[in-house]
């Protein structure tokens, strides 16, 4: 009977892994986010205009560097604030289809690649989650945070399983959560202080009502 049973415990085990279950559900949610984008995702040339002025000013902005953390993570001068603005004015689902732009080019740019499925959770998910700040048509300030929040637990994730190993004997569910606090919290109250700013988000105000 043992010699049944164990094998089977054995298995049932190794069914509940973090990493098989978490490759799963980054596979569903990029499937998901790639219908959502698909879905009834069509753009006036003006949009596109402002999609592709957001990318590129996302991507300028994250070379603007306060500190930069040993194994991927930076602290820029607001680099998200350009997607969240888009988002914004042009819906989640456009949101989203810029963020995953701007994530495929800061691969590119700095590049830390260790398995398939963290590529996905640091690179085109955590990034194209930027998009869902455009949930919140009437708060900027509050669609930030959830903008942020969906890139915070897509990193998150990735230390948990990924980056295990620069735990040093940590718990890896606190080490991840520290390491990827210490510098998305510091981007967001950057982000946040901008957008307090009152001539700001008369500007944004503006643009997004001449876009339609």
């Amino acid at each position: 009977m043992t010699q049944i049973l164990d094998p089977l415990k054995e298995y049932l085990a190794r069914l509940v892994e973090p990493k098989p279950l978490i490759s799963l559900a980054a596979l569903i949610a990029l499937i998901i986010v790639l219908v959502l984008i698909r879905s009834k995702t069509s753009l006036s040339v003006k949009m596109l205009s402002y999609g592709a002025i957001a990318i590129s000013a996302a991507f300028i902005l994250s070379y603007v560097r306060i500190y930069k953390m040993p194994t991927g993570g930076t602290v820029t001068l607001a680099s998200m604030l350009p997607i969240f603005i888009f988002a914004y004015i042009a819906g989640p689902r456009a949101g989203i289809l810029a963020g995953m732009c701007y994530g495929l080019l800061q691969f590119i740019q700095d590049p830390f690649l260790v398995h398939p499925v963290q590529f996905i959770l640091d690179y085109p998910l955590a990034f194209a989650l930027l998009g869902l700040a455009g949930l919140i048509k009437d708060r900027l300030f509050i669609g930030a945070v959830i903008g942020c929040a969906g890139r915070f637990i897509c990193h998150y994730l990735s230390g948990v399983v990924f980056f295990a190993e620069y735990a040093n004997g940590q718990n890896v569910f606190i080490y991840s959560l520290a390491y990827n606090s210490s510098y998305l919290i510091p981007e967001l109250i950057i982000i946040l202080g901008i957008l307090l700013v009152p001539n700001m988000k008369t500007a944004i105000k503006r643009v997004r009502a001449a876009s339609y």
